[in-house]
């Protein structure tokens, strides 16, 4: 069995080392096989230890948004990613943000650049989405109201005071779609600030929203 073949039963999801090794039963030295097939462009190394199919292969790669779970977890996608996933910012974002309980941290890799900021528990576990993005993939990703928080809580200086300045904040830095702010689940954005940081401005949030 070809190679590409048997990456292929793989390739809905990043690939491990220990899992490559596996398809590889027939060599002494699979470390050294593993590195000829990224020097022959079968495989695409995301960071060490951490796969997908590459351009020979012709296979596709698993979803970005997957991707970034498996590069740094437990994490999930957030902030700029999911606001313009779930269509509440108009541009398209190239870099891939999650939010992360390890250290925050940056990666460039051979697919694009991934970003990840730490935040602490139990704030971090409220409001994430499993969301199916393919038939065999499906990612962590935050809720509306989860990356609309998230991205006000890790702004640096981003501190808000007044329903005009929310306002100017969401509507015109941030170019949100009102109708769909005005959609999102206030009481369950009051039920995260006891544990949340920047609890005076989610408040401001709250009650910016409930003026939409």
């Amino acid at each position: 069995m070809t190679f590409r073949r048997k990456v292929k039963e793989y390739a809905e999801a990043p690939i491990t080392h220990q899992i490559v090794a596996e398809m590889l039963p027939e060599y002494n030295r699979p470390n050294d096989k593993i590195s000829e097939l990224l020097k022959n462009g079968e495989l695409l190394a995301v960071r060490r230890g951490l796969y997908v199919p590459g351009p020979e292969t012709d296979l596709s790669i698993p979803n970005s948004f997957l991707i970034a779970n498996h590069l740094r977890g437990p994490s999930y996608i957030s902030l700029e990613s999911a606001l313009s996933y779930w269509n509440i910012i108009p541009e398209r974002v190239y870099q891939i943000s999650s939010v992360t309980l390890k250290t925050t941290k940056n990666y460039t890799t051979p697919i694009g650049r991934f970003s990840y900021q730490y935040l602490a528990a139990p704030y971090y576990s409220f409001g994430v989405q499993s969301v199916k993005l393919a038939a065999q993939q499906t990612a962590l990703i935050a809720s509306p109201e989860k990356a609309l928080c998230d991205k006000i809580i890790l702004t640096s200086g981003v501190l808000l005071r007044s329903i005009s300045q929310t306002r100017d904040f969401l509507l015109d830095d941030m170019r949100m779609d009102e109708e769909i702010l005005r959609t999102l689940n206030i009481s369950t954005i009051q039920s995260w600030i006891e544990d949340a940081p920047k609890k005076n401005s989610l408040q401001m949030l709250i009650k910016t929203l409930e003026q939409l």
